[in-house]
């Protein structure tokens, strides 16, 4: 019997080491096979699917003669024939690398620090990818300064289109090398393009990077969703022409926080189809501050609501927080909450102006963007010009209008101008300084306001 046991326990032994020998003969042979694994969500660890770098060769483990191996899952343009030397054509390479991203969920495109990246306009197209990838930046991407690769105008440089998860980080540099543009010598196309756009896509996050020098707007979201904008830095100069530095468009449930915005326009320019906005712990300046609009230009109907700009502080800048509609729009801006801004040698604090006109001349209409529910709370600092100027259409009147702890100062060496109001109805929750008495109480009379069948 004790024989017979010895016996069994040795077979069993042998049939186990026979298995495990079968088992890695096999997960060589699917290697060779050229077969590979994909990213697990919940089970397998990051850390695992990339293998670690050859060392003693290359300047990095990027260099050309000793890249890492990495998995399936990372892609740096280096490995697709970028030079990143500033000089040479980068495009192909990085059109590449998103390509073979674009097969593969939760991939990374990576654009390694140390390197500079010449990119003509291109688009990172999201129509068959699949979803989560992350573009990696943390080298910097130059835009070309002659006017060949641009034709006859782009409005967009590096754009990111109908994606479900897209994810831009790093500490690299969009640098849109703007300044040939801007001195409009005729060397350049007229069109100016943005320099980072995206359209269509849901789950977008951009954060850590610098964009730079933009030929117009910095960064655009157009008809996107659940948006998070996060410690960037904005730059260019604050002469530089229509270079807004956020550009919000037919986009919804937005956040942006952490930010440094300098530029030649508005540092956020919030346009019509935008709602449930929140912009907190932004600095602003130079500019011409946080606008809604303008809305309503060329007799279009424009519908922007539940947008909240709180801690917020603004230095040199045109206007602080202002909303501004063109004469003949229709729609409505409602549902506004501007609190604790703090602005310094700001030219206007707070406005709202239903005559914007960027033209020598516009005429005069009566139909207006309706505005109503906008609230100021907490704005305190120092002015240039005048402190607040309300100027609202005679025919669709300001409503609900409301301020509280309004503490405004000239700043040194500046002239005085008394608060302006026009047609702007609401309250005075607090003693406001200096005293906004031409706020009108209350609600306008029926009679005297004109309906507005295309609200929204």
């Amino acid at each position: 019997m004790i024989m017979s046991s010895l016996n069994l326990k040795d077979l069993t032994l042998i049939i186990f080491i026979a298995f495990c020998v079968w088992s890695s003969s096999y997960e060589t042979c699917c290697a060779r096979e050229g077969k590979q694994w994909r990213r697990s969500k919940t089970h397998v660890p990051a850390t695992a699917l990339v293998k670690k770098p050859k060392l003693g060769h290359g300047r990095n483990q990027h260099g050309a003669a000793g890249r890492s191996l990495l998995s399936s899952a990372i892609f740096n343009v280096l490995d697709y024939g970028a030079k990143g030397d500033g000089r040479v054509d980068d495009t192909k390479a990085f059109g590449e690398a998103w390509a073979a991203a674009c097969k593969v969920e939760a991939s990374t495109v990576v654009v390694p620090a140390g390197s500079v990246f010449l990119v003509a306009p291109i688009s990172f197209s999201g129509a068959t990818c699949q979803s989560n990838i992350v573009f990696q930046l943390d080298g910097k991407i130059i835009a070309p300064t002659s006017s060949k690769p641009w034709g006859s105008g782009l409005l967009q440089w590096l754009e990111f289109t109908k994606l479900k998860g897209i994810t831009i980080k790093g500490k690299g540099i969009i640098d849109g090398q703007g300044s040939v543009w801007w001195d409009d010598s005729g060397k350049m196309p007229s069109t100016k393009p943005t320099a980072l756009r995206f359209y269509g896509s849901t789950g977008v996050t951009v954060t850590g990077i610098t964009i730079q020098n933009s030929p117009q707007t910095h960064l655009k979201f157009d008809s996107c969703t659940t948006v998070q904008v996060s410690d960037i830095n904005v730059s260019s100069p604050g002469d530089s022409p229509n270079t807004d530095g956020i550009h919000l468009q037919n986009s919804q449930d937005v956040v942006i926080y952490s930010t440094n915005l300098a530029c030649g326009d508005d540092c956020v320019s919030i346009q019509t189809g935008c709602s449930n906005i929140y912009i907190h712990n932004v600095n602003c300046g130079p500019g011409h501050g946080i606008s809604l609009g303008g809305l309503g230009k060329d007799n279009t109907k424009a519908c922007v609501s539940n947008v909240t700009v709180r801690d917020v502080k603004l230095h040199n800048t045109l206007t602080g927080v202002r909303i501004k509609t063109w004469q003949g729009g229709s729609g409505s801006v409602r549902g506004i909450m501007f609190s604790n801004i703090q602005v310094s040698e700001v030219k206007t604090p707070i406005m709202i102006d239903q005559f914007y006109c960027d033209k020598s001349k516009c005429k005069n209409e009566t139909s207006a963007v309706a505005v109503s529910g906008i609230d100021y709370v907490n704005i305190r600092g120092t002015f240039t010009a005048k402190p607040v100027h309300f100027a609202c259409s005679d025919s669709v009147p300001c409503t609900g209008v409301s301020l509280t702890t309004i503490e405004l100062e000239a700043a040194q060496g500046s002239g005085f101008y008394e608060p302006f109001c026009w047609e702007t109805y609401g309250e005075l929750k607090t003693a406001t300084v200096p005293p906004i008495d031409c706020l009108r109480s209350g609600k306008p009379s029926s009679k005297s306001v004109q309906s507005n069948p295309d609200s929204c």
